[in-house]
């Protein structure tokens, strides 16, 4: 293998910090899901905490990012190690994540985003570790 067809250092530690980011975004948006649950269920904060926790722009945005975050390291990643399950664990999630939008609020949602957001921190992981 020449030199100069090796990844640099900062090029493999960009997309490594790209899955990491990945994985961190997918916890927080679980995170969201859960205390969305917890707050409007539980605590009967329905009209008061409902109207941000639920609002479709946070899921809107959330599944935008994943996009990006999961295009960039995960596309990155195929092309460095060729290997198509991570390409395809992410593209199931992110499917899940984007069925979620026309459903309504409440158990189906929160199902599908929740497998969906699994899925891609899952692709994430893989694509770590295919990159080894």
């Amino acid at each position: 293998m020449l030199h100069n067809s090796l990844p640099s250092p900062s090029r493999t530690s960009l997309r490594r910090r790209l899955d990491h980011l990945g994985i961190g975004l997918a916890g927080l948006c679980a995170l969201h899901c859960l205390v969305t649950l917890v707050v409007i269920s539980a605590l009967g904060f329905g009209a008061l905490g409902g109207h941000f926790l639920l609002d479709e722009n946070i899921h809107r945005i959330g599944l935008a990012l994943a996009l990006v975050v999961g295009g960039l390291a995960i596309g990155w990643g195929m092309l460095r190690h060729r290997r198509m399950v991570p390409f395809a664990v992410a593209m199931a999630g992110l499917a899940l994540m984007a069925a979620a939008l026309v459903v309504p609020h409440g158990a189906n949602e929160f199902a599908l985003t929740l497998f969906g957001v699994a899925l891609v921190s899952a692709a994430h992981l893989i694509n770590l570790r295919a990159a080894h």
